[in-house]
């Protein structure tokens, strides 16, 4: 059974075209039945909505948080969201993102926002994991710049597709860094939650797409064939 944030969250990719279901060419040259594509989200209210989930799921799962961090480019926006949508009552939580390129004028440095210091327990925010090397970059970084605590990293899809030790490679990620990975969905929730169903008047994801779905996840995902 889904959470209320990951089922308004599934409806936000939807609207957005984040995810889309037909047949696509990844950058892996694998063709796959569906993409995601985290930079549709390109308004206020779908930041802010993003925002809320992914905050939510650092809530659900208890991260210990003192410092939201995104790998730049695409985990700016992530971060500052986070960051917002995490920050009520009496928290304030701050966020940080890198520079691709270290300031060397003005008050310089490799951080924009909060740097990390030591003691801060931080979670890195991504949108998916294709080769996680944007993840081992940040952890790098954040481990080089101060004595911090990982606490994990947040992403927003799982594809759970199959690394070359069987398991997916979100898992093989936080085994080689010692770090929780955290997505807000997997594929496997957001296919249940949209089969047969029905949004703004619009069938999103029917039998033959589930169909190929399943084929895909078959040949090349970290479950068994069954598994969706």
């Amino acid at each position: 059974m889904l959470h209320a944030y990951q089922q308004d969250f599934i409806e936000l990719l939807v609207r957005h075209q984040v995810v889309r279901f037909g047949d696509f060419t990844l950058k892996s040259g694998r063709r796959s039945p569906y993409f995601i594509n985290a930079g549709q989200l390109r308004t206020g209210r779908a930041i802010a909505g993003l925002g809320a989930a992914y905050a939510a799921c650092i809530d659900r799962h208890r991260l210990p948080c003192d410092l939201v961090f995104g790998p730049s480019y695409k985990g700016v926006p992530l971060a500052v969201a986070t960051a917002i949508a995490a920050s009520h009552g009496d928290r304030d939580l701050p966020y940080a993102f890198d520079r691709k390129e270290a300031k060397d004028h003005g008050e310089g440095g490799t951080f924009v926002g909060t740097a990390p210091a030591a003691g801060m327990r931080v979670v890195i925010v991504d949108d998916v994991i294709t080769s996680g090397v944007s993840i081992r970059e940040a952890a790098q970084l954040l481990r080089r710049a101060a004595d911090v605590h990982l606490s994990g990293v947040v992403i927003a899809v799982d594809r759970r597709e199959r690394g070359p030790s069987g398991r997916s490679t979100a898992e093989e990620l936080g085994s080689e860094l010692g770090l929780q990975i955290r997505p807000i969905i997997t594929i496997h929730e957001l296919v249940a939650h949209l089969h047969g169903r029905e949004l703004d008047g619009q069938l999103i994801l029917d039998d033959a797409r589930l169909a190929a779905i399943r084929s895909y996840l078959a040949e090349h995902g970290a479950e068994p064939a069954g598994a969706l």
